[in-house]
């Protein structure tokens, strides 16, 4: 079912993960609106206008005849801002974020709405096995390897070509052992702004050595808009039966498990914080929902998973062709940055949707598998589409 790589055409392979530990608390009576009281705009480009690692950087903007605006930066290819009405039709940025290069670059948490790879979520103990060969990555989790690792794609400055007002295209090269993974491997990311308010992000990469990718999008979210409070009363359904439980590493245990009769029941709409503190090993382990749901049918036609903002009744919805979902509640964030807006990016204020394959996959053979070939393409598309619920 999950047959991912073929020679010589051009496949489908899923796509699109944290920060930091903070305290509990349980309250999810909502806080004011962003929008409420200030403006919904982009960052100046001359905050991103910078040199890091002698390449450039900027700010590139996407708007569509909708008149919703998406700006995003080469410097780990993130998505900075989303502007898309509210239910009185007021502009709402729904992204938490920096309005500089600096923030993102200097962020303790680095992840915001950043391309993640090579490999997006953990890897065990920073090893994998791949054609009766052990390759060491460093250990960035402990005792585990996150997102590509010591600097992976969400650190690096991509090459930028703004094709048109919709769409943005970045190419990287990420050269043979970078980050200890073997072959070169050539990344493209393609943003499209669709008139019907959708974000699309198609993915490609080719390699000249066997290797593994996973590559994910870790946009924080909050649909209230940033600095809009807490997410714990947003609305999510997620398509999926089924689950990967982790340990207490958030290595997944190897077992499908079944959402039924458990927190991790989104089958129905159901709001974020409503088990979210319920006494559940596996809520105790992600500290939260830190997990990867399997995804009932992957499609770019029908969504995978649906959020729901309560103030501003802004819906996003969610097409993928990845098998697995991460849905992760901002359990790590802890008020260490100041984001847009004068906010901060306190305890679960963004949620993130990550899209992409399972995590660990390069150590569990019964996953889908996330190994590339020289002559194959990967290659996978995922949306986030805006509208108002109905």
């Amino acid at each position: 079912m999950y047959k991912l790589f073929k020679p010589a055409l051009s496949i489908i392979l899923p796509a699109c993960l944290l920060t930091i530990s903070a305290c509990n608390n349980s309250n999810t009576k909502s806080t004011t609106n962003m929008t409420d009281s200030l403006e919904a705009k982009i960052p100046p480009a001359s905050a991103f206008q910078k040199t890091i690692d002698g390449k450039k950087t900027d700010l590139y903007i996407l708007k569509n005849s909708k008149g919703m605006e998406v700006a995003i930066t080469n410097f780990g290819g993130r998505v900075v801002s989303i502007l898309v009405p509210d239910k009185n039709g007021k502009l709402t940025d729904v992204v938490e974020g920096f309005d500089s290069v600096e923030g993102y670059k200097n962020a303790p948490g680095p992840y915001y709405g950043a391309i993640i790879g090579r490999y997006g979520n953990r890897i065990a103990k920073g090893k994998f096995p791949l054609e009766g060969k052990e390759y060491s990555l460093f250990i960035n989790n402990a005792p585990n390897t996150l997102h590509g690792g010591k600097v992976g794609f969400d650190s690096k400055v991509w090459d930028a070509k703004q094709i048109d007002s919709t769409t943005l295209e970045l190419t990287y090269l990420s050269k043979d052992m970078e980050e200890g993974y073997p072959g070169n491997l050539q990344a493209k990311v393609v943003y499209t702004l669709t008139n019907d308010n959708g974000l699309k992000i198609d993915y490609t990469a080719t390699t000249d050595k066997t290797t593994i990718v996973n590559l994910t999008n870790h946009t924080y979210f909050n649909l209230n808009g940033a600095n809009g409070g807490t997410i714990l009363n947003h609305k999510a359904q997620i398509f999926a039966d089924t689950y990967t439980p982790i340990d207490p590493t958030s290595i997944p245990t190897g077992i499908i498990a079944p959402v039924k009769g458990t927190p991790f029941d989104f089958t129905q709409p159901a709001v974020i914080g409503s088990r979210i503190n319920d006494k559940d090993e596996q809520l105790t382990n992600g500290k939260g929902y830190d997990h990867n749901f399997v995804l009932t049918k992957p499609s770019l036609d029908t969504p995978v998973a649906t959020v729901v903002g309560d103030k501003s009744d802004i819906e996003m919805q969610i097409f993928t062709q990845e098998p697995g979902l991460q849905f992760y509640t901002g359990n790590f964030m802890k008020g260490d940055n100041a984001m847009k807006y004068g906010a901060k990016d306190n305890y679960r204020t963004a949620f993130a949707m990550e899209t992409e394959h399972f995590p660990d996959s390069p150590n569990e053979p019964k996953f889908p598998s996330v190994v590339l070939k020289p002559g194959q393409v990967y290659k996978t598309t995922t949306e986030y589409k805006f509208s108002i619920a109905k």
